[in-house]
């Protein structure tokens, strides 16, 4: 209750001062109040009170409703800020930046997931990637990438990992087991 009233308070008295700044008809007095006003706003804001009574105003489902913006006039926004020449220098700058392109690729991961299985049922994508496979120069370069040092050690590594991990041991074993089962089902099925 206090603190509503301190934000009416608050807000009345900066309408009180916006209008005591709009009641004079000299023009160079009026620049003046105006200035006078808008600088006693900013250190009103400043202070710890104005602060908590800005957070509370904020926080009122009433008042977020008012600042929310419209989503239309956000999609609009967006695209023209992205279609912009500033704005593609500033993704183009963005994405150099390897922090900022793991984060975003990650908070897509799902929409590229989606989006790749989609396209892996569409026939036309499929033919497109087989033909893309199929071309001389797209082997020659998996080949090269494949005969590669540093492919080896990644492939060396991944042997390394799948053969340490206990799961493959368990199955491991498990398939020595039936082999040598049967095996032993042979020889005495053959005797």
């Amino acid at each position: 209750m206090k603190k509503h009233a301190l934000l009416r308070m608050m807000l009345l008295s900066v309408v009180v001062m916006l209008a005591a700044g709009c009641a004079n008809q000299n023009e160079e007095a009026h620049q003046l109040d105006y200035e006078e006003t808008k600088k006693m706003v900013v250190d009103i804001l400043k202070t710890d009170e104005g602060k908590k009574a800005l957070q509370e105003a904020i926080k009122d489902k009433e008042v977020r409703q008012e600042v929310i913006m419209d989503e239309k006039v956000i999609k609009e926004t967006v695209q023209t800020t992205l279609t912009s020449d500033k704005g593609k220098e500033f993704w183009q700058k963005a994405f150099e930046d390897p922090q900022f392109a793991a984060t975003f690729a990650k908070s897509m991961k799902k929409e590229h997931e989606a989006l790749l299985k989609e396209l892996m049922k569409d026939p036309d994508y499929q033919k497109m990637l087989i033909d893309v496979m199929k071309d001389p120069e797209m082997q020659k370069t998996m080949q090269t990438a494949m005969k590669s040092q540093e492919f080896r050690k990644y492939l060396q590594g991944v042997v390394e990992e799948t053969l340490a991990s206990p799961l493959y041991k368990a199955k491991m074993e498990e398939a020595i087991k039936k082999a040598a089962e049967e095996a032993q089902k042979k020889e005495q099925g053959g005797s």
